[in-house]
């Protein structure tokens, strides 16, 4: 049995380290008991009334935004209806993530659907691009080399990446910590990049065929008629302002969500083994608060309890919160909860130890 303890966020856990030594494994056993007590609990049953309800608010306020758009006409005060529809499109994004968890509905091809319109159609990011890089981070969260999350890229988020960085690569990792915000700014545009790009890669998003090309149309259809938009009901110069304010927004809120769930927290070398509930467990962090931080956060809060239950209806999260922590402390596995502003700064304080080794200062 490990040592670990509850930790509530009075003592997060190291963030210099690049890689955590994991328990032992074979205990598979464990999950297994923690699924029984939660199938139990119906928490796990399909909430088709709280989804309807959420999904036809999200579509009239998103509705309303648009609608607004159009009314408003020329003006600057369309920079807050940017801002009005960042919001939303985000939480558009979280009903998404729900359908592609399979949370929504009974039948895949129903979750699939609700999917792609709200990801493809409604906010233009590519639900089968998302879907495939989403399912190997669920997998393996935290897990060098197998967790695309962590995978070198604008940000490093191990020593080993941040060392063999040169040039602007490694002026941008020395500094990452202070730039972390400001580069989710830049978060929707790389989204809306990087699905349009898969769509031309063999392998790049995931379904049948059929589902595939639908996703492209659909798509397409978004990424066409939002440039359309803003370009025939605004002047050119308030067009370029409104995509700046609303996908910098949209970028931002979205970052601000999905950061504090993992980074900062251990992260498993290649070749380290560990059993499901706590490489599920020790990679999470949850984040304390009430019903505006489930809505604020999409239900993302309980990243815990979602990562050991993935196609848990959200409403369920919270109920389930007390049955795993409970269930890990009798265990002795660590669980990890704090506030949403430690949480970025455990974040931030993890980012800027990464870039240690390239600050000239800390050079012997």
């Amino acid at each position: 049995m490990t040592t670990e303890i509850i930790n509530r966020g009075t003592e997060p856990p190291p963030s210099h380290v690049a890689t955590t030594k994991p328990p032992s494994v074979g205990r598979g056993s464990d999950y297994a008991a923690l699924s029984r007590e939660v199938k139990q609990s119906g928490l796990l049953k399909r909430r088709p009334g709280y989804y309807s309800v959420k999904v036809g608010a999200n579509l009239l306020l998103m509705a309303a935004g648009w609608t607004a758009f159009a009314l408003i006409g020329q003006s600057w005060w369309q920079l807050v209806t940017a801002a009005f529809l960042a919001v939303m499109f985000t939480q558009t994004g979280f009903i998404g993530h729900d359908a592609g968890h399979g949370q929504i509905a009974r039948s895949k091809r129903v979750n699939n659907l609700l999917g792609r319109v709200h990801a493809d159609l409604l906010i233009g990011l590519s639900y089968g691009w998302w879907i495939a890089k989403h399912n190997r981070h669920h997998s393996h969260p935290n897990h060098v080399d197998r967790d695309p999350d962590i995978a070198d890229g604008a940000i490093a988020f191990t020593e080993d990446h941040a060392r063999v960085r040169r040039g602007p690569y490694a002026w941008l990792a020395r500094h990452q910590a202070w730039l972390f915000f400001p580069m989710l700014l830049l978060e929707g545009l790389a989204l809306h990049v990087a699905g349009v790009r898969a769509q031309f890669e063999r392998d790049g998003t995931a379904g049948s065929r059929g589902a595939k090309l639908a996703g492209a149309g659909m798509l397409t259809a978004h990424l066409v008629g939002y440039v359309a938009a803003l370009f025939l009901v605004l002047t050119p110069l308030q067009a370029v302002a409104f995509l700046a304010v609303h996908q910098g927004l949209f970028g931002l809120y979205m970052g601000c969500s999905f950061a504090p769930n993992h980074k900062g927290m251990p992260i498993f070398g290649k070749d380290d083994k560990i059993d499901f509930l706590r490489r599920q467990v020790l990679t999470s962090r949850n984040i304390r608060g009430g019903r505006f931080t489930d809505f604020a956060l999409g239900g993302l809060n309980y990243q815990i309890e979602h990562h050991l239950f993935p196609s848990m209806p959200r409403p369920g999260l919270r109920h389930a919160q007390k049955l795993v922590r409970a269930f890990c402390a009798r265990h002795g596995v660590a669980y990890h909860e704090t506030g949403l502003v430690d949480s970025y700064a455990q974040v931030l304080r993890h980012l800027h130890a990464v870039g240690g080794p390239l600050r000239p200062e800390l050079e012997y």
